[in-house]
């Protein structure tokens, strides 16, 4: 999905993917993996992506030109996939993994209220 979209992003823009890769400043290499592999950057290289385009990192991801940023806090509930692409840089870890971060994380946030 991300490197249709880049790739639609680079078109629109009148570049080619090697040639928006070297105006961003990242090796055009990556366009390859991309490509061959399905995998999206890692988070630094998204938001530069994201800035460079004047698009969300959400839409770079998906392709949803419906999906608004949050306005206020705690409007959007932040799904698995989002915690799992925040934590691991990719959406492709098991549940099970990201089950036992999120038991963590709640025993970590109770011992905090109990000081």
């Amino acid at each position: 999905m991300f490197y249709d979209v880049y790739c639609a992003l680079c078109e629109k823009n009148g570049l080619t993917p090697s040639g928006a890769a070297s105006k961003i400043g990242f090796n055009r290499a990556s366009v390859t993996v991309w490509k061959n592999t399905g995998k999206a950057p890692k988070q630094e290289l998204l938001l530069k992506i994201a800035d460079f385009f004047g698009v969300t990192t959400d839409y770079l991801l998906t392709g949803d030109e419906n999906k608004k940023a949050p306005t206020q806090e705690g409007e959007r509930k932040v799904s698995d996939d989002d915690i799992k692409f925040a934590l691991w840089g990719t959406r492709e870890i098991d549940d099970d993994v990201l089950d036992r971060v999120k038991q963590f994380a709640k025993f970590a946030q109770e011992n905090e209220k109990n000081k």
